[in-house]
């Protein structure tokens, strides 16, 4: 069936249409309607959200700063429901070698690294939380369905989105089940989808938001949830790595957090900078679980959550200008995360607490669909920014130096900016995630160990538990836009990264048959992290949307 021949799509009004239903979409919606009852007047807020629930497709840490939760729900720590009960209370730092390592202590660390106050927990029940307390101010929320397009004007200005269409088939036509997309129309819409949107993605490129900023910069973010032994378990104690098993060349370290009823989450990130196509992150973050300082910590224990996800890294000088006619990015669409804190949710909530307070004022002053001139020129002098500020220079100081001599280097800069200044000024990032690969001939081809099935996992029985499922007769929501290409440079060139980079399984080089080598996507497999979009190196994939409620379905992660 032709475009021209699908039926018509329904469509509804609100002032405000949110998309994604993270921590910066809800707090948006909170506050908006917060501000609007403060006011004596009503403002109408749809949130949509692809997965299952809110919440299924949230992956963080996450030792979370309550900044943004005490200044958007002042009660939550009183709330029966409370998301987070387990506070920090020992804050380790560890640079590791193949066979031990050493505590840094922790008065060399400036003092926005310290953890104390902190809580330990998961985001996505965070998120289930807020959902429910925005459902109870009125936000009308809609789990399961992918925001799939942006609706525009004859002007050219953002007024909403369209949800995908459901029940359609691997060749494009439509099944027996088949139902329209839905169009959310809005006088402003807010685009929170996470790091590296696929719709934020286009709207950077339509708008010019990443004009005289600088390149983008992306991690990746692996996680196991464990249930471990009474003896193994000490909540609140909160351990960072890094070193062994990267080498000082490629950014990165790991975490173990001991949060609530004997759960440990432990998780790896590697800087999508790295240079050597022969490297997995996924298989690194298996290695780090055998360091002898943190093995014993999951004997007698059983690994019951896997995932992973894209992590935003630029910074303050890669953020992208925020506003554009008839909408706004918040939270990790706009790239608020604090890269040597391992944080983005206080700033998620911070910056979609912002963005309401201004879309408010707007729709007081009966404006749609113009431009948030007020929320772009604000952001970098708030909270938000100071915080982003302060660390600028971590990321480039890494990535230029290594990690004996950047980090160093890097700390010494974020204590003078707890003074107000820096010896570096605004350091830039250099090359792009996807230009940074070397060709497979120049670089050492990296062997690892065999999974033993107890304390490391292959990639399959890994997405088993992440809970992923996607219609499996639908259409390959990963799209390479030329095959011949990824033969002759990905395959050919760099001896086929995505198959190392991806960290479940999606992709395959087949080296047999008639017509091998062939490129197989797994997309059933996906886990959404968007890792593909980011680094493959001839931007030749494209991540989309593929029918609403597909993908992981976390439970606490």
């Amino acid at each position: 069936m032709s475009a021209a021949e699908l039926p018509e799509r329904e469509g509804m009004d609100y002032d405000v249409v949110v998309v994604g239903g993270g921590p910066a979409g809800l707090a948006t919606a909170i506050r908006l309607k917060q501000q609007a009852a403060e006011r004596g007047s009503e403002i109408s807020v749809v949130v949509v959200e692809k997965g299952s629930e809110v919440g299924a497709h949230i992956l963080s840490g996450a030792v979370i700063d309550p900044v943004g939760l005490d200044a958007l729900v002042p009660g939550w720590r009183e709330d029966a429901e409370t998301p987070l009960s387990v506070k920090v209370n020992d804050d380790a730092f560890y640079l590791l070698g193949p066979a031990g390592g050493f505590r840094l202590p922790n008065f060399a660390m400036p003092p926005l690294m310290n953890n104390h106050g902190n809580f330990v927990g998961s985001l996505g029940n965070v998120c289930r939380f807020l959902a429910k307390k925005a459902e109870e101010l009125g936000v009308e929320i809609y789990p399961g369905f992918a925001a799939d397009e942006i609706l525009y004007d004859d002007k050219g200005a953002v007024i909403g989105i369209a949800t995908g269409d459901m029940g359609v088939d691997k060749h494009g036509a439509p099944k027996g089940e088949f139902t329209r997309g839905m169009e959310l129309r809005g006088r402003y819409t807010v685009f929170a989808e996470g790091a590296r949107g696929h719709l934020t993605k286009q709207l950077i490129a339509r708008f010019g938001l990443d004009a005289g900023r600088d390149v983008p910069k992306f991690g990746i973010g692996l996680k196991e949830l464990w249930k471990v032994k009474k003896e193994h378990h000490k909540p609140g104690l909160v351990q960072h790595a890094f070193g062994w098993p990267l080498d000082s060349k490629t950014g990165g370290g790991a975490f173990l957090y001991h949060i609530e009823d004997e759960q440990v989450v432990v998780g790896f990130v590697v800087h999508l900078n790295y240079q050597n196509p022969w490297l997995s992150p996924f298989d690194e973050f298996q290695r780090f679980k055998t360091h002898p300082f943190f093995r014993d910590t999951f004997e007698g224990g059983k690994r019951i959550a896997y995932g992973a996800r894209a992590i935003t890294e630029g910074g303050w000088q890669s953020v992208p200008k925020l506003a554009f006619p008839g909408g706004v990015l918040v939270g990790c669409a706009a790239g608020f995360v604090n890269v040597p804190r391992i944080k983005g949710s206080h700033n998620a909530v911070l910056s979609g607490m912002q963005a309401a307070d201004h879309l408010v004022d707007a729709i007081a002053a009966d404006r749609s669909h113009d431009e948030l001139a007020s929320y772009e020129a604000s952001w970098r002098t708030s909270l938000v920014g100071q915080d982003l500020k302060k660390v600028r220079n971590m990321k480039p100081l890494w990535s230029r130096f290594g990690t004996f001599i950047g980090i160093p280097l890097g700390a010494l800069d974020m204590w003078t900016n707890t003074f107000g200044f820096s010896l570096f000024g605004t350091l830039k990032h250099g090359k792009s995630d996807a230009a940074s690969l070397k060709p497979a001939k120049d670089c050492k081809k990296i062997a690892y160990p065999k999974p033993d099935g107890v304390l490391t996992f292959d990639k399959l029985s890994s997405v088993f538990i992440s809970n992923t499922n996607h219609e499996e007769d639908q259409q390959v929501h990963l799209v390479v836009k030329d095959m011949a290409l990824q033969k002759s440079s990905e395959h050919d060139i760099y001896a086929g990264p995505s198959n190392r980079y991806c960290p479940a399984g999606v992709y395959e080089w087949v080296e047999e048959g008639a017509d091998a080598p062939r490129f197989q996507i797994n997309a059933q497999n996906c886990v959404h992290c968007k890792t593909c979009d980011i680094k493959d190196p001839n931007q030749n994939i494209t991540w989309t949307a593929p029918e609403g409620g597909g993908g992981p379905n976390y439970p606490n992660m």
